[in-house]
């Protein structure tokens, strides 16, 4: 099967060939209104993802008995939106709290590996997933997109490639909803 673009066409259009010609035309506002959808999942994943997080810190500073411990969880859930640096600042807080409140450098320790289970859980099991159920983009992608656009764009790549991968995946729903059956 071939594919071709005919930019001469306003709006373009795509041919796929084998047996038969299947031509399918988008306009602009299709294209816009498909990667609108797109976004808009991406960023319902985002906030779902930002809530378990947000839940994940606030049983964790519970169990290990840190003050304030639903103010540095909220402060987590809305700092998960901040790609790289939102996770990092919001282990600072409740990792100053722990070592100001027992004045020892086990609980800030026990902060420490919170945080690293919080990551661990969130990169490799809640992100895919909530990527999964509201952009539709499949587990192993949500994986290793983001690892290899950010060996070649290192932290652009990383930024990206979430909001990417769910357009991309809209298009490509949207391209295999239009094939004819049969």
């Amino acid at each position: 099967m071939s594919f071709s673009i005919d930019a001469a066409q306003p709006g373009g259009i795509l041919n796929a060939q084998s047996n038969s010609t299947l031509r399918l035309d988008m306009e602009f506002g299709d294209h816009l209104r498909t990667t609108g959808r797109a976004l808009k999942n991406w960023a319902i994943a985002q906030a779902l993802d930002s809530l378990a997080v947000g839940t994940l810190w606030l049983a964790g500073l519970y169990i290990l008995h840190v003050p304030w411990a639903p103010l540095w969880a909220l402060l987590a859930a809305v700092l998960q939106i901040v790609p790289h640096f939102g996770p990092i600042l919001a282990l600072i807080g409740p990792a100053l709290a722990a070592m100001m409140a027992w004045k020892d450098w086990q609980h800030p320790v026990g902060v420490l590996i919170l945080y690293a289970i919080v990551v661990v859980l969130d990169g490799f099991l809640l992100q895919p997933y909530f990527m999964r159920r509201t952009a539709k983009v499949p587990i192993w992608a949500s994986i290793l997109v983001p690892i290899v656009l950010g060996i070649v764009w290192p932290f652009w790549g990383i930024l990206l490639a979430p909001p990417l991968l769910a357009v991309i995946y809209a298009f490509k729903a949207r391209y295999h909803k239009a094939l004819p059956q049969g």
